[in-house]
């Protein structure tokens, strides 16, 4: 699908750009110029003032769609991710916008209809769109737009929903990144034996990131020991399993899961009442999004978060900033920035091709190659859609949540 539009950039500085029509029945696929080498000012941009903007930009619009699933199961990211981007968008056109094109951004709510929202978004110009982290909805989106406009699956680690030749894109890591690089940091901590819980082999996220520990830390030469079942999100009495446990353990295994928060607390106390209070615990995303800095019974346990924040750094920053002029806290904050770098990519797609009509953005967002963003260096250059990231090792340390180790 090849959306039309006519797409002007203004003079920024002494540079005096080359406007090329696009967008009408007669000219060559809307090509356009952009002074070489040009960039996304993330600095400038996160820095602006919003009491105090450049003079409004009037060129074309850049359109940012956003297809966001506020349910329970993804709401938590979801919605404060869609607050954050048009706030961020504020501070573009605050500077001036994108060499005199403004940011616009629109929301739209999957709900039960993933189809019609991505339509909406569509219908309405959006240059390239962010999407929620999970298959259910994310594949939908890939469907309506029949792989001709970016997607920037902003929160997933899901390996399958990355397709560069179907302009699908993660921001960050993957399952099996994430998880191998948690088998990684606890084989270094000299840790050679092994509990891991699962929902099943090959279940999407909760099979699949134990799946992924496990096969790395048995390349290693670890040992799993114990293999456990459980359901996700819902059980907090593990009294079976950890009776099992009780019969195999050495206590000094590390205890690997993609468990939420609630859930790891509760089965360390059911462990620790078995008398084993020496087992190491590392989890997935799913504990940074669930709070484990704030659990009772946390000290310890170590997660892969997606940002390490520390005080007053860009992305702490940026938080304080929102609340500041919105009057509220994110919630989810360690995953805020994947949604901005989202944005961030889509517009230095733009950049890069001169052009606005969503494949060729596609096109070169997959040749992004070192791109600085909030999260850390991005590239797709010869990959599939999955950049080749470092995972930050966090783990709670005298109660505060603290960067030990970078793996990769």
């Amino acid at each position: 699908m090849k959306l039309k539009l006519k797409f002007l950039l203004a003079l920024l500085a002494a540079f005096a750009l080359v406007v090329a029509a696009c967008g009408n029945d007669d000219d060559d696929g809307g090509a356009t110029s952009a002074p070489d080498g040009a960039e996304v000012d993330i600095n400038a941009i996160l820095a602006a003032d919003l009491s105090n903007c450049a003079d409004a930009p009037t060129g074309d619009p850049i359109r940012v769609g956003m297809a966001m699933d506020f349910s329970d199961v993804v709401g938590f990211v979801d919605i404060p991710g869609s607050k954050l981007v048009p706030f961020i968008a504020e501070k573009v056109n605050c500077t001036g916008g994108i060499f005199g094109s403004p940011v616009e951004v629109r929301v739209a709510e999957v709900g039960d209809d993933a189809v019609l929202a991505t339509q909406e978004l569509l219908d309405w110009g959006a240059h390239f769109l962010i999407g929620p982290p999970f298959a259910d909805f994310a594949l939908p989106i890939l469907q309506t737009t029949e792989g001709q406009v970016p997607l920037f699956v902003a929160a997933s680690t899901e390996p399958t929903l990355a397709d560069a030749s179907n302009n699908s894109f993660l921001v960050t890591f993957d399952d099996f990144g994430m998880s191998g690089a948690a088998a990684q940091w606890a084989w270094d901590q000299g840790i050679t034996r092994a509990i891991v819980f699962t929902e099943g082999a090959g279940i999407p996220y909760t099979g699949i990131n134990p799946d992924a520990f496990m096969a790395k830390f048995e390349e290693l030469g670890g040992d799993v020991v114990s293999v456990q079942s459980y359901v996700w999100a819902v059980d907090t009495d593990f009294s079976a399993q950890v009776n099992e446990i009780a019969g195999i353990s050495q206590n000094n295994e590390v205890v690997f899961s993609a468990a939420l928060g609630f859930q790891v607390t509760a089965l360390r106390g059911q462990l620790e009442g078995q008398g084993l209070d020496g087992l190491t615990y590392i989890g997935t995303d799913a504990l940074d999004a669930t709070g484990i800095q704030f659990e009772d019974n946390n000290e310890g346990i170590a997660h892969t978060p997606h940002t390490s924040i520390a005080p007053g750094d860009r992305i702490d920053t940026m938080l304080a900033d929102y609340e500041a002029a919105k009057g509220e806290a994110l919630e989810s904050r360690g995953f805020m920035a994947l949604y901005v770098d989202s944005m961030f990519l889509g517009i230095q797609g733009i950049l890069d091709c001169g052009c606005t009509d969503p494949a060729d953005i596609g096109s070169a967002v997959a040749q992004i190659q070192g791109f600085q963003g909030l999260t850390g260096e991005i590239t797709f250059a010869g990959t599939n859609g999955i950049p080749p990231k470092a995972v930050p090792i966090n783990r709670i340390v005298n109660g505060v949540d603290t960067l030990v180790d970078t793996i990769g």
